[in-house]
């Protein structure tokens, strides 16, 4: 299971391809297995610089993104743990640099930590996300840096990440329905279980949320833990005026640029991302926040290819984005971004979607609807966990679309390549519905992510 774009090149892929084979795949949500293992290596969890903690279901990606732009902007240093990654596991550890921007972990560097750490768990039961998980704290805990954004895996209380006993800040984003087999059926019961990362007492900054139920979990869970609690749309805000970003707090007001990430569902994350710096206790200016949003980088959500191996099979002149987004809230802010595009600049909107049978097809796809012309369902390479075209062209059909399965996303492209006469403009096409068709896309263009 080499990562894609790697072709068995990184020492650091072999080695966590050698620990793919010896434990499960997937989550197995528990503290034990990871808290022994760290005592094994010495606590390095407790030796971390401050750190910015970030759960939600969507929006984590986008506020790391904004932090770290952020931070690098006032010259700080700031360690970054994602995932998933998209095309090499690398992605997911980006070591921090004084004065200048980060670099991802270099890979002998990431292969011995991977070694010693597998050595250390020395065969016993634990899931490969939980050693890279300690990973993450080896590497971050070795390399000075002035912060550390740490990106939940799945959930919060009982994720992996949640051994940080004293954050200097909690960040809880957008929360709606997604792995609903681990964490519940209602967004209360995910609320709850990413409410798991307050810790007593340590500041929380609670993005924007659509659900007043999640919200009151996470307002009572911050008040039963006695946390400094900013909440977006009371104590913090954001918005659109003439062409700019105000963004609002109990320090003051802001007059920025608006955020290099499209979508107006970035303005709240950049808000979140701001005021959770501050509450980490960093001194942030007006000129900190107009240099991050207008440098800030997060690629596979709304990044648009512009060049690469597979234009060559788009029609001319069309506009091609990815988004990883795979659930319905997801869908729905993706669907926001587009109508604005369309109503910017019209074009056609065309789908290549590939999914994995933990999302709600039905539920991304409504989004869509009296938006897309046709959406094109495609498999995704390497995965036993994939839906197959044809069950995921019906639920778009179950949404109101109209859709055909294909083969690859290059067949795709060539399907919409031969109707593409009968437009009168070009067409707009969105790839994505998982983060790995997304890391498959950007890995055959020969664009992945640095």
């Amino acid at each position: 299971m080499i990562p894609r774009g790697q072709a068995g090149v990184s020492e650091a892929a072999q080695e966590i391809d050698k620990l793919m084979g010896l434990h499960p795949k997937g989550f197995d949500l528990s503290l034990d297995r990871i808290t022994r293992l760290l005592s094994v290596l010495g606590d390095p969890q407790k030796k971390l610089p401050p750190v910015i903690h970030v759960a939600g279901t969507n929006g984590k990606g986008s506020v790391t993104a904004f932090s770290r732009a952020l931070l690098e902007a006032g010259g700080y240093s700031a360690h970054v743990h994602t995932s998933p990654h998209l095309v090499n596991w690398h992605e997911r550890y980006r070591i921090g640099a004084k004065g200048g921007r980060g670099q991802l972990v270099g890979d002998a560097v990431f292969a011995e930590a991977v070694q010693r750490v597998a050595a250390a768990n020395d065969g016993q039961k634990i899931t490969v996300f939980e050693i890279l998980t300690a990973v993450t704290f080896i590497l971050f805990s070795e390399h000075p840096s002035d912060a550390a954004i740490i990106e939940v895996g799945l959930g919060g209380r009982f994720d992996a990440t949640n051994v940080i006993s004293d954050p200097a800040v909690s960040v809880i984003m957008p929360i709606s329905l997604d792995h609903q087999p681990y964490l519940g059926d209602r967004v209360e019961l995910i609320a709850a279980e990413k409410a798991g990362i307050m810790k007593r007492g340590c500041p929380v900054v609670i993005g924007k949320q659509e659900y007043d139920a999640a919200l009151d979990v996470l307002m009572s869970t911050a008040e039963r833990l006695n946390c400094p609690t900013a909440v977006f749309g009371q104590d913090y805000m954001a918005h659109e005026e003439y062409g700019r970003l105000v963004y609002q707090d109990e320090f003051g007001l802001a007059d920025l640029p608006l955020p290099r990430l499209p979508g107006r569902h970035q303005y709240a994350n950049a808000a979140a991302a701001i005021r959770a710096v501050k509450a980490a206790g960093f001194t942030v200016t007006e000129t900190m926040m107009e240099k991050a949003l207008l440098s800030v980088e997060w690629p596979g959500r709304l990044q648009r290819l512009s060049d690469g191996h597979l234009m060559a099979n788009a029609p001319a002149k069309a506009e091609i984005w990815v988004d990883g987004g795979h659930n319905p809230g997801a869908g729905e802010v993706i669907a926001e971004a587009m109508a604005n595009f369309e109503e910017k600049q019209p074009r056609p909107l065309f789908l290549i979607i590939g999914m994995i049978n933990t999302k709600d097809p039905v539920g991304y796809f409504r989004a869509f609807k009296g938006l897309a012309e046709k959406v094109y369902c495609v498999p995704i390479r390497g995965s036993d966990a994939m839906i197959d075209p044809v069950i995921l062209a019906n639920a778009a059909y179950d949404a109101g679309l109209v859709a055909e399965p294909m083969s690859t996303v290059s067949d795709a492209l060539e399907a919409i390549k031969e109707g593409a006469f009968e437009q009168t403009h070009p067409p707009r096409i969105l790839i994505g519905g998982s983060l790995y068709l997304v890391g498959d896309v950007l890995a055959d263009n020969g664009t992945p992510p640095k």
